[in-house]
């Protein structure tokens, strides 16, 4: 089978809801409100676009308020892009894409520059001569300080505040309290807008569509898949299985991070888990075992502060060895002062849980934290649907690889929801000069812009909706097997469990649509496809890590794992890509 074309996308699925009850037009449409989807908003709307936000819950709500270590730039003296580029490809393990990355860390700085005069501060230090500059930290994977932080570990909440302060200035529309539902598309199959659910609003049926050529997905993550995690409750995978039902293809699902330090609260723990920062080993913490034992010393050179992938694992084999349930952080020697002002997020929650790190060591585990796959682009965050984009966590720019370099998800939001704008406002000022839509832009309201394309009206396929309680069944079973240890046995088990939830809705009286049923049918789709993938790649590379399959292969592992989905049997369907280039071709003109 060629491996250098994409294969022909399957038809349309839809999730069963109402039809829309009430539309609006825009120019583009950005479904989430993180650092990815403000940063397009902004731009687009800066340059005159019509821009409608869409975010599931408020606009500061998503996952980058979580965010504790920072933003990883060459912004340090000595530090260069270049320097940047080598940790990322090393963290990588083989899968990165060097020309994703270059764009990354060249025009990382210049990104970080702009949020700052967005309005975002960072901590600052005072220099010899008197003067101050922008404080910078070290975290695991990179061998220079360059990550910048705000709040001393509440970097994520400054850069929230700073751009949704920054949007509501600019009296952008915003769409809250809304579950995007499904991609429309016109009777070309390029992208005609969104349909979406909002919640709260008093009404009972509150399915609309905001129609748009243009669509932004910066939905996030979908930590959500697996019982513990980082990640907020909004993250259950929508923005990918939005994508997987319009027929584009999303890539290295199977690589999901596994945060190694998480705040352990009990092998019952559900749900999000506080997190305890990179930053806080980058400092000089140290990992040891219930005797005090520096396990990470002679592991890797960088002991603590090894990607994380390594020191996930390392926790992991550490457990298993002494039969226990979590390992711990020790930062006593950082003393009061220090947790009070470097690190009081953290020190907040875990005293909120009874534990002092003043005093005592932080009990932690690893728990799902980051994708580092999701819906494939190029580098102006195109999919392989026209009209389609993705950035940040739902996205799958090539940047990653393998795992995640530590605070480079806040960069690649920032550059390349830049880069999205910016392809956006070029095409729409190619459409302007068009003598061909000339005759659709004036016979519109506004002449500035360009009609706004019907989607098409004839029936699509209807997906299977599962029960609510579903989801609670998909986040056992994905913790149980597709967790930070896999096997082909385990992994046949979790396909086997995810297939049989599939059977039950299918053969059971079909369930009511509405939130919770749509976001269970959403995560058993992201869960069966990443399981799928993770059977497929049989190797330990990055955070997939193979029990049965412990070492690398290079000469079979080297490529890219790409799925669609098809809408008729409601299955995954793999093409491993014939190389790192990512995407082998370019998605769509």
């Amino acid at each position: 089978m060629s491996t250098e074309k994409s294969p022909i996308p399957p038809e349309t699925l839809r999730l069963p809801a109402p039809a829309p009850g009430w539309r609006r037009e825009a120019d583009v449409v950005v479904v989430g409100s993180g650092v990815a989807g403000l940063t397009v908003a902004l731009r687009c709307e800066a340059a005159g676009l019509r821009t409608v936000v869409v975010t599931k819950a408020r606009l500061d709500d998503g996952s980058t308020r979580w965010a504790q270590g920072g933003i990883a730039a060459a912004l340090g003296e000595g530090d260069t892009p270049e320097q940047h580029f080598d940790d990322t490809l090393v963290a990588g393990v083989g899968l990165c894409d060097a020309d994703a990355v270059r764009l990354l860390v060249t025009e990382g700085p210049g990104a970080v520059r702009r949020l700052i005069g967005t309005g975002a501060r960072f901590d600052t230090e005072d220099t010899e001569e008197g003067g101050t500059e922008i404080a910078l930290t070290r975290e695991g994977g990179h061998h220079r300080r360059r990550i910048v932080h705000a709040g001393g570990d509440a970097t994520g909440a400054e850069v929230s505040r700073a751009l949704v302060e920054a949007v509501r200035a600019k009296a952008i529309p915003t769409v809250e309290n809304a579950l995007a539902l499904d991609l429309l598309k016109d009777a070309g199959g390029r992208t005609a807008g969104i349909t979406l659910h909002v919640m709260g609003e008093g009404q009972h049926d509150g399915v609309g569509a905001v129609l748009a050529p243009a669509v932004v997905l910066a939905t996030g993550g979908m930590g959500q898949v697996f019982a513990a995690t980082t990640n907020p409750p909004v993250s259950t995978g929508d923005g990918v299985a939005l994508a997987l039902r319009a027929g584009a293809e999303v890539s290295d699902l199977e690589f999901v991070q596994f945060h190694p330090t998480v705040l352990f609260l009990g092998p019952g723990a559900e749900g999000q888990q506080p997190l305890v920062s990179e930053a806080v080993r980058g400092e000089g913490a140290h990992l040891v075992d219930a005797d005090g034992v520096r396990f990470m010393t002679g592991q890797h050179e960088l002991g603590e502060l090894a990607p994380r992938d390594i020191v996930a694992k390392a926790i992991t084999r550490r457990m298993r060895e002494q039969g226990t349930t979590h390992m711990y952080l020790d930062a006593r020697h950082f003393g009061a002062e220090m947790w009070e002002n470097r690190f009081p997020t953290i020190l907040a929650a875990c005293r909120a849980h009874g534990i002092d790190p003043v005093t005592a060591p932080v009990p932690i585990s690893p728990a799902a934290h980051y994708a580092s796959g999701g819906v494939r682009t190029d580098t102006d965050g195109r999919t392989t649907v026209p009209g389609l984009y993705a950035c940040g966590e739902v996205a799958c720019t090539g940047v990653h690889g393998a795992n995640r370099l530590a605070s480079n998800s806040l960069l690649e939001g920032l550059v390349y929801a830049e880069r999205i704008a910016a392809h956006l406002v070029a095409g729409h000022a190619a459409a302007e000069r068009s003598p061909a839509t000339a005759a659709e832009r004036s016979s519109g309201p506004d002449n500035r812009h360009q009609a706004v394309r019907e989607p098409v009206r004839e029936p699509v396929r209807t997906e299977v909706l599962q029960a609510a309680e579903d989801r609670f069944a998909v986040q056992r079973a994905m913790s149980e097997g597709a967790s930070v240890l896999r096997s082909a046995a385990s992994l046949r088990a979790t396909a086997e469990a995810l297939d049989a939830l599939r059977a039950q809705a299918v053969e059971a009286k079909p369930a009511e649509p509405g939130v919770d049923t749509w976001q269970a049918t959403n995560l058993l789709t992201v869960a069966r496809v990443l399981t799928e993938a993770a059977l497929a790649r049989e190797e330990t590379r990055g955070c997939h890590w193979r029990e049965d399959h412990p070492e690398r292969d290079d000469a079979a592992g080297a490529r890219h794992i790409v799925v669609t989905l098809d809408a008729a049997t409601h299955t995954p369907r793999l093409r491993p890509t014939s190389g790192t280039t990512f995407p082998p071709t370019r998605p769509h003109d």
